[in-house]
């Protein structure tokens, strides 16, 4: 008996390093793969807030607040090496290896079973 999924090669390894992440349609299925701190993640190409494509926003470091010596505010930073996906439509950021939002531990990205073989990358739809 089928269960019904099945995988697709959506991208070559390398294509996939050059380009950071690929947005591609499978059977009607939007979906991005992103390549980040040597991890592979694929996510549905549908922003939780309002439904905006947000596997074709920008990819944008974490924003944090570090502290001075005398525990005062230093001003805005950026993470050295967490990157988030930034929703086209209304900003909405999410980690690129969770899909969580940063400040919304209940909303998140759904995301899409991926792994690497050789050097193709392969999603489970």
């Amino acid at each position: 008996m089928s269960t019904g999924h099945r995988d697709v090669v959506v991208a070559g390894l390398a294509d996939l390093r050059e380009r950071e992440r690929v947005v591609v349609e499978v059977d009607g299925l939007e979906l991005g793969v992103y390549l980040h701190a040597g991890e592979v993640r694929a996510w549905h190409n549908v922003c939780p807030h309002q439904g905006g494509p947000v596997c074709q926003g920008k990819i944008m470091p974490r924003t944090i607040q570090p502290l001075r010596d005398d525990r005062k505010s230093a001003g805005p930073a950026f993470h050295p090496a967490d990157r988030n996906i930034v929703c086209p439509w209304h900003g909405f950021e999410f980690d690129i290896l969770t899909g969580r939002h940063p400040a919304h531990s209940g909303v998140g990205l759904r995301p899409i079973p991926v792994r690497v073989e050789g050097d193709e990358v392969i999603v489970t739809i």
